[in-house]
């Protein structure tokens, strides 16, 4: 996720602007293109309930000892392909 964040420099009282950037291999869908995605959720949402689905919200983020255990622990999925915040 590409992440744009103002705040207020408590000396000066100026914005200051802090930007990251966003994962490798995703993309982030601007106003001018997110109908798009609606329509197409709205389409799927409309035929699994008519097929007797009900919506479910699963976790965004999973504990990254999951996918040590599972693929381990030296796995291009742990060391390159997932990013790890330690509270």
């Amino acid at each position: 996720m590409y992440a744009f964040f103002m705040q207020k420099n408590e000396r000066n009282n100026k914005k200051m602007e802090l930007v990251t950037k966003k994962p490798r291999g995703t993309e982030d869908k601007l106003p001018k293109e997110i109908y798009k995605w609606h329509t197409v959720e709205k389409i799927a949402r409309n035929v699994a309930e008519a097929y007797g689905c009900k919506e479910i919200r699963t976790p965004t983020f999973e504990h990254t000892e999951l996918f040590q255990r599972g693929v381990g622990g030296t796995t291009d999925v742990v060391q390159k392909e997932m990013y790890t915040f330690n509270d």
